[in-house]
């Protein structure tokens, strides 16, 4: 049963709690299949609020992978993650006559450490179903919380902590319409280097200690391109380049 895994890493702390969250079906697996699948994985969401004290800042769940935006509870997220996936999973089994995992086994995580990157991973979330083309109008898609925030419909999002920062649901509506190149968490798992072996990728791309002294403009779409082209954490970002994460991370 254990065979041959791959090493386990250990995850990126959040600073304020807040993850973004994202889970796929094993092997590209659908997830949901009929609206009422949906509507139990929320069930199992707002089980593990009541467990676990969790607040849910956003969510879009997709035919074969979802996302989460969640703030830590009483414990930590990846038991509170655990609640929900484990129950999900095993009615979807009896249900659909199936065994073995549903999920693929890891979720892939990133943390949420300030305001302007939690607007960031807000839209992105929302606006997952028109990227992927199913919609062209966010408030088509019924399995986000993007309507929830409306008013239009009632499931279970906290919303104080996103609309805190607009003035009414007019300008949340606006954010969210605005044209982006809004990057966050995506299906590929970050790639595994040492610090040395990043560096040697990253002076492929930029001798590291020009971007000290490139313009702000030319140094973050440098990051950019880094982030993109290695897939590597922010930590190890950080490290390998001298820069601060909030740099980083802001780096659109």
């Amino acid at each position: 049963m254990m065979g041959d895994k791959m090493p386990r890493y250990a995850r990126e702390r959040s600073e304020t709690g807040i993850y973004h969250i994202m889970m796929r079906g094993i092997d590209k697996r659908d997830i949901f299949i009929k609206d009422d699948d949906y509507e139990k994985f929320l069930h199992y969401i707002e089980k593990a609020k009541e467990k676990s004290g969790i607040t849910l800042l956003a969510y879009c769940l997709m035919t074969n992978h979802l996302h989460l935006l969640i703030k830590e509870g009483k414990e930590q997220i990846g038991d509170s993650i655990k609640r929900i996936s484990v129950g999900y999973a095993q009615y979807h089994n009896r249900k659909y006559g199936r065994t073995g995992h549903l999920f693929q086994n890891r979720y892939n995580s990133e943390p949420v450490n300030d305001e302007k990157y939690l607007l960031t991973v807000l839209r992105y979330i929302h606006q997952n179903p028109i990227k992927a083309g199913i919609v062209k109008v966010i408030g088509d898609y019924k399995w986000s919380s993007y309507l929830d925030y409306l008013k239009l419909q009632s499931r279970i999002t906290d919303q104080d902590i996103a609309m805190g920062f607009f003035n009414n649901t007019e300008k949340f509506k606006e954010f969210h319409n605005q044209d982006n190149t809004d990057s966050c968490l995506g299906y590929e798992e970050k790639k595994r280097y040492t610090d040395e072996e990043l560096k040697k990728e990253i002076k492929g791309i930029v001798e590291i200690q020009k971007l000290q002294f490139m313009e702000t403009k030319e140094r973050d779409s440098m990051i950019k391109r880094i982030k993109k082209e290695t897939g590597a954490s922010i930590r190890q970002l950080e490290r390998a380049l001298g820069i601060g994460r909030s740099i980083i991370q802001n780096a659109k």
